[in-house]
């Protein structure tokens, strides 16, 4: 699903304009990216979180190069669903 097709699902759903659907659609996917980069994670009762987590610096290899190369400690967003989420997936 892309997000025009979730724009036009909620908007026939709730018979909202899909501009309006659109700019609220925008809008709360700005502020869950400026909460992660601000390092703060969003909680969706019943949804999931978004949550950031730090990767630990580790050793790597080029092996085009065949060379050993150090990736330093960087933070990565990752999504865990909730408990009725995952329950619902299952079935």
């Amino acid at each position: 699903m892309t997000k025009a097709d979730l724009v036009n699902e909620i908007s026939k759903k709730t018979g909202i304009d899909k501009v309006a659907v659109a700019m609220t659609v925008e809008s709360f996917m700005e502020e869950v990216k400026k909460a992660m980069i601000a390092d703060k994670d969003v909680f969706l009762r019943g949804f999931g979180s978004f949550v950031v987590k730090t990767r630990a610096e580790k050793t790597a290899r080029n092996i085009l190069k065949n060379t050993t190369i150090v990736v330093p400690a960087h933070k990565v967003p990752t999504f865990k669903p909730a408990k009725v989420f995952a329950e619902a997936m299952k079935k």
